[in-house]
């Protein structure tokens, strides 16, 4: 199953699990935008608002009662949060967290009974789970928590024999997310990067075992900049930002 599939990085991530012989249930708000490529990918899809914790329900024992055994969950689904904590919208805030963090949290709990040992879950949080971006702040904090909720996850099913594998990405442009045309800094426009090689990493992740790992690589530097000078991460946070549109 791949949440946010109906574009952007679960439509690309559909694209390239089918190309490597996985069948995929996709799963998003948009019909008109599943329809044409569950049937393109030979897969299935279902029409659900992750946002919503009783659609998430309805989604999911629709799901399993048709496969029992779920071998792959991809939590990609996400909205932007761009703003401040004092000029975003209370509603868009909340509406943030419910999707890019409380979305992952429900599949998981629906989908439990239908994780099985060798099973695999990828959460697609974001370099923004390790580096607060203060002209993204609501959306930085969402994919914190996300980062926490797959870290936890991690050693929950290990047990069970599930493993959890947590793709941290850098800026990528997509139809949801375009960046290159808003991002002030020419340095932080240059590190854009295109859903396809997401994708690629997200399936080398479940492939090769990988717990956590950043695409590209290299953006883990910023993670250790924030880790080791936070001072310094933020007054370089604090130069960049979005354009005023």
């Amino acid at each position: 199953m791949v949440t946010g599939a109906s574009s952007g990085i679960g439509a690309a991530t559909a694209r390239e699990l089918t190309r490597t012989g996985w069948h995929c249930v996709l799963v998003a708000r948009r019909r008109e935008r599943l329809e044409p490529l569950a049937a393109e990918l030979g897969g299935e899809y279902e029409v659900c608002d992750v946002s919503d914790r009783s659609d998430v329900d309805r989604a999911a024992t629709v799901v399993l009662s048709r496969h029992p055994s779920i071998d792959l969950l991809v939590n990609n689904a996400g909205i932007p949060g761009r703003g401040s904590f004092f000029t975003l919208e209370p509603e868009r805030i909340e509406a943030v967290l419910r999707t890019n963090y409380l979305g992952g949290v429900w599949f998981v709990r629906a989908l439990e009974q239908g994780l099985q040992p060798g099973s695999h879950v990828v959460n697609v949080v974001s370099v923004a789970g390790v580096v607060a971006f203060a002209p993204a702040g609501p959306y930085a904090a969402s994919k914190h928590a996300q980062l926490a909720f797959s870290r936890s996850l991690t050693g929950l099913l290990a047990a069970r024999g599930v493993r959890v594998h947590t793709v941290l990405p850098g800026f990528v442009e997509t139809e949801g997310f375009p960046q290159k045309s808003v991002l002030k800094s020419a340095f932080f426009r240059r590190t854009v990067i295109g859903p396809e090689l997401v994708a690629g990493r997200i399936v080398e992740a479940v492939e090769s075992g990988k717990r956590e790992l950043f695409v590209p690589r290299w953006y883990r530097v910023f993670a250790l900049v924030q880790a080791l000078l936070p001072g310094v991460s933020a007054r370089l946070v604090a130069r960049s930002g979005y354009k005023r549109s």
